[in-house]
């Protein structure tokens, strides 16, 4: 990235950084103009991984925006990064296939030794090697992730690794991952929070020596999976931070990856808005364009609303999160409120079309689908609602 990008890094509000985020916006918009509808229709039809897309996004620099210059990445604030989300959302495109590199790798950078951060960090940021692989998720456990069962048993310099981890998405695509694994049985600790523990995996030498990974097939081109660890040795030096305390080091990058997908929502919302404001204008029936009448006016700009309101949520918990201050509360509602502003807005820019709508060519059905997924991952808006009503408003813990 050029040195003006770099700057953004302070993370303030002041006018210079928000010119340096403009530029990034500039870039990012200017990168996507490049792969237009069509090269993602074509991925969607064959299932397959947009490549290209990844390599113009590493070679731009734009994947490694928070891995801090010291190790060879942009060291920019999390508002940036969210801003390169978002335009490339709003651009048509979709960042699914790539975005874990953003936040998988705050773990590692907050709680990896500084051996383990020289070591992966600088080859993560120059794109040599792919950390986008997070396995965390289990068929039996679902979200509750205290009750996962994969476990990883200390074995002189290594541990051994069995279990199943699902949804484990780009692990196809990743050389790294980012494994939660419990390394205390669970009837052994003091708190359900204790015993569990990260590591990182090497599966360039994981596959087929332990590691398994069968593909999923979705109603959306996720490149997600199904993991298999049997009997997987891992070298007790990719053990990231202290043992039985991964669960609280996984939730340090949970908001980070609430405030970015909240970007995404919101850049598909914007996409959304604009392709019904377009469409409308220049649609007539019955002598007149159909974005004349209130009943295609008003969800529009009920969409365009809401949209506005969930992007300032964004922003005021992607400042505290570069501040230092606990934002759980405001990444979350982030999360919440844009996911359900893009799924609002697809509904209605699919309204807008009509038929026309679930057309590929017009590439709105693509979309449609891509978007819902964010209501239910990576966490759920019911489980949203449930954080905010037990430790916002104080009320009995429902679960």
């Amino acid at each position: 990235m050029t040195e003006s990008k770099h700057s953004a890094a302070n993370g303030t509000h002041n006018e210079s950084s928000q010119c340096d985020i403009n530029i990034i916006r500039d870039s990012v918009r200017s990168l996507c103009s490049d792969f237009p509808g069509e090269y993602w229709q074509r991925h969607d039809r064959e299932r397959s991984y947009p490549i290209e897309f990844v390599s113009a996004l590493t070679d731009a620099g734009f994947l490694a925006s928070l891995i801090p210059e010291k190790y060879g990445g942009s060291g920019l604030s999390l508002l940036a990064a969210a801003a390169i989300m978002e335009e490339i959302h709003a651009s048509g495109c979709n960042g699914a296939a790539c975005h874990a590199q953003m936040y998988t790798m705050g773990t590692l950078l907050r709680h990896g030794s500084e051996q383990q951060k020289k070591k992966w960090l600088p080859r993560i940021a120059r794109g040599d090697l792919r950390l986008q692989a997070f396995a965390v998720t289990e068929p039996t456990s679902g979200s509750d992730t205290l009750s996962l069962r994969t476990t990883a048993s200390k074995d002189g310099d290594f541990y051994i690794v069995n279990g199943q981890k699902v949804w484990t998405s780009r692990a196809e695509h990743s050389d790294l991952m980012i494994l939660l694994a419990r390394t205390t049985p669970k009837d052994k600790v003091k708190k359900r929070t204790e015993g569990l523990s990260v590591f990182l995996v090497d599966m360039r030498e994981a596959i087929g020596h332990g590691l398994t990974i069968k593909p999923i097939r979705t109603m959306l081109n996720h490149a997600t999976t199904e993991v298999f660890f049997d009997d997987l040795k891992i070298p007790a030096e990719n053990l990231i931070g202290v043992e039985g305390r991964g669960f609280h080091q996984i939730l340090d990058g949970m908001n980070a990856e609430r405030v970015l997908i909240a970007a995404e929502c919101i850049g598909d919302a914007q996409w959304f808005i604009e392709k019904a404001c377009d469409y409308a204008r220049e649609r007539v029936v019955f002598d007149r364009p159909i974005g004349q009448n209130q009943g295609i006016q008003f969800p529009i700009a009920r969409a365009y609303a809401e949209t506005e309101a969930a992007k300032l949520m964004l922003e005021k918990a992607a400042c505290k999160f570069d501040r230092g201050e606990h934002c759980g509360e405001q990444a979350n509602i982030a999360k919440l409120l844009a996911s359900e502003a893009s799924w609002q807005a697809a509904d209605m820019c699919m309204q807008t079309f009509g038929g026309f709508a679930f057309a590929e060519d017009y590439d709105i059905e693509r979309k449609f689908r891509e978007t819902r997924l964010y209501r239910v991952a990576p966490v759920s808006n019911n489980l949203i609602l449930c954080y905010v009503a037990e430790h916002v408003l104080q009320l009995p813990r429902s679960y």
